[in-house]
């Protein structure tokens, strides 16, 4: 019976190193990705201020800029206050 009890908490103990381990390393990946406006993927919508993705498809080129949105009414303001600027 002391058998079994001895193999079952060095069991556990084992299976609590091998946890914590993981734990840490997945701790350790987060803390080295860069945050996601820093890393160049998103950019501000410029009628709320917003994070959007790079890849978002609500977008309008004016030039040689591409303007992001965030939603549909974020970039017909924007469309409305260029219309009235010009």
């Amino acid at each position: 019976m002391i058998k079994i009890i001895v193999f079952v908490v060095a069991g556990f103990l084992l299976y609590k190193m091998i946890l914590g381990d993981r734990n840490k390393k997945v701790a350790g990946k987060k803390e080295q990705e860069p945050p996601i406006e820093e890393s160049g993927e998103m950019v501000k919508d410029p009628v709320c201020g917003t994070y959007v993705s790079n890849d978002s498809p609500i977008r309008v080129k004016e030039g040689d800029q591409v303007h992001h949105f965030c939603s549909y009414e974020c970039r017909d303001a924007f469309l409305k206050q260029q219309e009235q600027d010009t």
